[in-house]
């Protein structure tokens, strides 16, 4: 499969791929086997490292450099540390004591630490020692220094933007390729200038008005799933898609049983955007906490810091077989997924997206 066949290969370029296929990084669904399959079949796989130490970074990346001597991405979040609030916390723990004394928890033990770290300067002196291709940021960019730091070190940096604004301010400080995620897609909303979700475009009004307004390459994200997803993205002026979802249904994926089981049973309408699971909007399947709980809450803490009191329901729960109480990230797309490995998946739908792409070009 010849990356010449594609209509903009400014991307594959740029990052030294094959395929212009960008795995999502999932934080606490996929790890180094998952990344290394899609870069091995062409794609660029990526590694979420929001949830690592510095440590665990550094053996993450050398599992995936045994697989593949191909480019992957490592991914980072660039929120800034909660203020706490006892008075929310307290409201936050009484508003779960029921499901607590419910599954038989004593909603007076300790809350478990919600861990959720932001890219700072331990992290990129292991990014800067092990001199991946390719970093990846949400919620922005992280301070100047640590930035040019990454730069310097060769790799290419890419970031999510939710809006137009978002896009420029990107480019304008120095990202080499703009993630378009729109309204569909499942997880953590990149924004950082706005948190106006109602007012978020969906993927394909957002994709061509951030190519008109940016010089970078822009890669699509939010309800891909299929060729005909990626057909589209590249229509509209994307040189790449990033998929999140489809690889969720991968077996190197570290899905749980009940978020899989949620998954293969998806349907159109069945997700939408919760805080109640960390304390920042992310599109996830409905579950019981969402809609007793209304899936935004005035008195869920600041991210990372909901998830906390969540996490002993989560993990009673789920011992269950129950999804009651866990994070069901989805995108819209959810019902498209194709059961089967992660690398047979990334080669197929690049195949599928050009003949259709061949099909049109023909009509």
């Amino acid at each position: 499969m010849s990356s010449e066949s594609w209509p903009d290969r400014s991307l594959m370029e740029l990052l030294g791929i094959a395929l212009p296929i960008i795995q999502a990084p999932m934080a606490g669904s996929n790890n180094w086997q998952l990344a290394a399959a899609v870069s091995e079949a062409g794609g660029l796989g990526s590694l979420p490292c929001a949830m690592l130490t510095p440590v665990q970074l550094r053996d993450e990346v050398e599992r995936v450099r045994a697989q593949t001597r191909k480019p992957f991405n490592v991914n980072f979040f660039c929120h800034h540390a909660p203020e706490i609030s006892n008075a929310r916390e307290a409201q936050w723990r009484d508003r779960l004591a029921p499901y607590y004394r419910e599954l038989g928890i004593d909603p007076a033990a300790p809350v478990p630490s919600s861990s959720r770290a932001p890219f700072d300067a331990a992290f990129c002196d292991v990014v800067v020692d092990l001199k991946p291709a390719v970093v990846s940021f949400h919620f922005g960019l992280p301070e100047r220094a640590l930035l040019e730091r990454v730069k310097a070190a060769g790799a290419k940096v890419l970031s999510s933007a939710t809006t137009v604004a978002e896009a420029r301010w990107l480019e304008a400080h120095g990202v080499d390729a703009v993630i378009a995620q729109g309204y569909e897609a499942g997880g953590h909303r990149g924004m950082f200038l706005t948190e106006d979700i109602a007012a978020q475009p969906g993927t394909f009004a957002l994709v061509p008005q951030i190519a008109d307004a940016v010089t970078v390459p822009v890669i699509a994200a939010g309800g891909i799933a299929d060729a005909r997803g990626i057909a589209a993205a590249f229509a509209l002026g994307a040189a790449a898609v990033q998929i999140g979802t489809a690889y969720l249904i991968t077996p190197e994926a570290m899905t749980s049983k009940v978020h899989r089981a949620a998954l293969t049973s998806a349907t159109d309408d069945n997700t939408t955007f919760t805080n109640l699971m960390t304390g920042r909007p992310a599109r996830g399947i409905y579950n019981r906490v969402m809609r007793e709980a209304g899936p935004l809450s005035d008195i869920a803490p600041a991210f990372p810091l909901a998830g906390g009191a969540i996490t002993p329901l989560r993990q009673k729960a789920e011992a269950a077989g129950s999804g009651d109480f866990s994070p069901l990230w989805s995108g819209q797309a959810g019902a498209l997924g194709r059961e089967m490995p992660a690398g047979e998946l990334t080669r197929l739908l690049a195949a599928e997206a050009l003949e259709r792409m061949k099909t049109l070009s023909r009509a």
